[in-house]
């Protein structure tokens, strides 16, 4: 009878065990005091770090009864580690997403539908700019929330583009911005412009100017071997010239870009991220609009910064609640200005009054408001082929794979990826 009495016990203390671990890997918890605690994580820096800790204490301040633990990377570690998590089954309960990986994590059942929610009451989908209500539905299912909305931009340093006589406009075109670029160059001291064609964004870009994408609406490469060999052997070119920032330099100042850095006076990246680097940096940054082949067309489209939950979380609709308060509330509004981009609902956005890096995105997105398109298809695989993008051209720059060898060897990745 003892020994029976011990193997119950310890019977039951196993399975009380399983099911403490599955509450760990599933993401929050409830608190014996009825409290609930989701877990939160983003890319960003220090800065982001900071006003998204003031939203959540903002959050907590209102909803007593649900504790938020935040935790942050630079982008390309947040991903690295949220593949580990998910595929682990301990992703956060909320988690910032992008249109880039809705169907990749969406296919893999990662994240949350949040329809029944929406449908409970919990979470708002109404009061959205430009129709961004709809960048996080995917096949019928609401996967993710825009936070922000952001497009393409070239940010530069104005001083050092005043020097050169040369006022980038809209309409400006590529052998323009070139001879800009190699102006600067050649006075000494800093490069005309970081060496960007690894970023996978700014190809599609290029790309879409000339009638083509990164990808095809069925989901493949929409270019050839032959396109990428002479984007990737023209900014080789330019490095081995003199013309762009070096990769060993631009990665002894990462991650800080190498427009802040000082070792550039441009940088194609996002429009909010100039919020990001003009606090890094005593210049005085602005926002351009992306070179164009033909002297009109710049491909450009509104993408957005997003909430996602994660399917396995225990708390579904503390998820949504949550959400829907760093979405809607005029005060996260007020205290995350265009960090994220800029504000995805009209009443965050009637909260904020821009100043400063924040108006001129804001100024921005108004003078290319009639340049935006539709945005291209973001395949399930794209985390895979964008990280593939980037450190192969890394490893191309640093000149220890050819531009031919680099090719191959992303087309074979890429297509794998896709195919998977």
């Amino acid at each position: 009878m003892r020994a029976g009495r011990n193997g119950r016990r310890l019977r039951t203390a196993a399975a009380v065990l399983a099911l403490g671990l599955l509450a760990a890997g599933c993401g929050g918890s409830g608190g014996g005091d009825g409290t609930v605690t989701l877990r939160y994580s983003w890319w960003g820096d220090a800065s982001r770090a900071k006003l998204i800790n003031k939203t959540v204490a903002l959050f907590e301040k209102k909803h007593p009864g649900i504790t938020v633990k935040t935790d942050f990377l630079e982008y390309e570690d947040y991903w690295k580690k949220f593949a580990t998590q998910s595929a682990g089954g301990g992703a956060p309960d909320v988690f910032q997403n992008s249109a880039a990986f809705l169907r990749e994590y969406g296919a893999k059942n990662v994240l949350l539908d949040l329809t029944p929610q929406v449908r409970a009451g919990h979470l708002r989908t109404d009061g959205f700019r430009a129709g961004l209500e709809k960048a996080g539905e995917v096949d019928g299912k609401l996967l993710a929330v825009p936070v922000g909305g952001n497009t393409f931009a070239l940010i530069y340093d104005v001083a050092e583009f005043e020097k050169a006589g040369v006022s980038p406009e809209k309409g400006w075109t590529w052998d323009q911005y070139h001879a800009a670029v190699e102006k600067i160059s050649e006075s000494g001291g800093i490069k005309g412009a970081a060496a960007n064609a690894g970023v996978m964004y700014l190809y599609d870009l290029v790309l879409r100017q000339q009638d083509k994408a990164f990808y095809t609406a069925d989901g493949e490469l929409g270019f050839t071997k032959d396109d990428l060999r002479t984007w990737w052997n023209d900014n080789y070119a330019d490095v081995e010239d003199g013309t762009l920032v070096p990769q060993k330099k631009a990665d002894q100042v990462a991650p800080k870009s190498v427009l802040a850095a000082g070792l550039a006076a441009s940088e194609f990246s996002w429009d909010n991220f100039i919020v990001r680097w003009s606090a890094e940096t005593d210049a005085e940054l602005a926002l351009a609009p992306l070179p164009t082949t033909d002297g009109e067309r710049t491909g450009q489209y509104i993408s957005s910064l997003m909430l996602s939950g994660y399917a396995r979380t225990q708390h579904p609709e503390e998820v949504a609640r949550f959400i829907d308060f760093m979405v809607h509330d005029p005060g996260v509004g007020k205290i995350m200005g265009y960090n994220r981009g800029v504000l995805a609902t009209e009443r965050q956005a009637a909260a904020y009054e821009p100043e400063g890096p924040d108006e001129r995105v804001a100024e921005y997105e108004q003078q290319i408001a009639g340049l935006v398109e539709p945005m291209t298809p973001q395949p399930a695989g794209t985390s895979v082929t964008e990280a593939a993008f980037l450190r192969i051209w890394g490893d191309v720059a640093h000149g220890t794979t050819s531009v031919a060898e680099g090719v191959d060897q992303f087309f074979s990745e890429a297509e794998q990826a896709l195919r998977s």
